[in-house]
């Protein structure tokens, strides 16, 4: 089984492909850049890219998988129109990888506590918490658009060591050390792990392929958590407007 996957729903963008003989699991190629470049500009090229090195034909492809969201509105779009660009064009089953559980699967088989953060603005953080039992992600708060005083205030009540990772740690590192997780035990994961990675999507996408979750091109939708901004700030005039 081979598997495409896609993730561009937050600052990073990454491209990799993931194989399994039903016994052993491989990463064949992983392309991720976190630079001041739109994904529309990098994500069909790094695609380009691990094609061309490891000699893939797409066709040979059982399945194309993204992160679905939450995330960045734009970089959502971008990708899921990739996904299902490639999947109408290939024939092929599209995976549905929720990009919250795919950050923590980074942290494969530690015993401690997992929380993902994008910055999602306005004082909220799109997160979740996780662990591992028996080598299985585990899902304790499904992933959720919250301010970081919420999931700040869940955590402490659980009262376990934590892990905290993504692009929402140097916007709330201050507040979550200097007050929020105060006399807790918790730590900042290292920035090779601490981002979106495709490697990690694809991973998680042999694990639903296996178990049946999967869909056609034309059903895949983004999990946007939130409306756009545009939306929210249409809203919220027209909610004044009635006052």
């Amino acid at each position: 089984m081979k598997v495409l996957a896609l993730d561009s729903s937050g600052l990073a963008a990454s491209v990799a492909v993931v194989e399994d003989d039903g016994v052993n699991s491989n990463l064949l190629a992983e392309y991720t850049v976190n630079y001041k470049k739109t994904h529309s500009q990098t994500l069909l090229p790094m695609l380009d890219e691990i094609a061309s090195m490891i000699e893939l034909d797409l066709n040979t492809l059982d399945a194309i998988a993204a992160a679905a969201g939450p995330g960045s509105f734009t970089g959502l779009r971008i990708g899921s129109a990739t996904a299902k660009g490639l999947g109408l064009a290939l024939d092929k089953p599209l995976v549905h990888i929720p990009t919250v559980d795919a950050l923590a699967y980074n942290l494969y088989g530690t015993d401690r506590l997992i929380c993902p953060l994008m910055d999602a603005r306005r004082n909220q953080v799109y997160t979740g918490i996780y662990e591992f039992q028996n080598n299985c992600l585990h899902v304790l708060e499904p992933q959720m658009a919250v301010s970081i005083q919420e999931i700040a205030e869940k955590l402490c009540a659980l009262g376990r060591e934590v892990i905290f990772l993504g692009d929402g740690v140097p916007v709330y590192r201050s507040p979550l050390t200097e007050v929020l997780m105060a006399g807790q035990q918790f730590s900042f994961a290292p920035a090779h792990i601490s981002r979106q990675r495709a490697g990690a999507v694809g991973m998680l996408a042999l694990q639903y392929i296996r178990e049946g979750r999967i869909e056609t091109a034309m059903e895949h939708r983004p999990d946007y958590l939130r409306l756009p901004q545009a939306e929210r700030e249409r809203a919220e005039k027209e909610a004044k407007n009635h006052e």
